[in-house]
């Protein structure tokens, strides 16, 4: 039996539709399952979220504390600068003329104390 024209254009024609629907509904399976997929990926990044905004909240809190940390030192650091600016002009300047008279009066009072210290520790 020959086919004619007409029946092998129909028998071409329903076996590509045949491939297509296949090839549509393994496609459609293929694309619920990465839907799937992306539903749990898409919970997974919700809990890392919720988790990722405890930690930002905690590292602000001790950002505020080492902010405060810090301007506190700034006040503390410029104090000493006052206070070593003032040793150094009002006295450690002022009193160098007299450092030659009184470093050796405080080595010989130093070793006067240890030598009384060691009479002491040897009786």
């Amino acid at each position: 039996m020959l086919l004619t024209f007409n029946q092998v254009l129909y028998l071409i024609l329903t076996v590509a539709a045949a491939v297509l629907v296949t090839y549509i509904v393994l496609f459609l399976i293929q694309l619920k399952r990465t839907f799937i997929e992306a539903e749990k990926a898409i919970q997974d990044l919700q809990v890392n979220l919720k988790k990722l905004e405890k930690i930002e909240d905690k590292l602000d809190r001790h950002l505020d504390e080492a902010g405060s940390i810090i301007n506190s030192t700034k006040k503390t650091i410029s104090g000493l600068s006052e206070l070593s600016m003032f040793m150094t002009s009002r006295v450690i300047r002022p009193a160098s003329r007299y450092w030659p008279i009184l470093f050796p009066m405080l080595r010989f009072s130093w070793q006067l104390m240890k030598k009384r210290k060691e009479k002491k520790n040897v009786r």
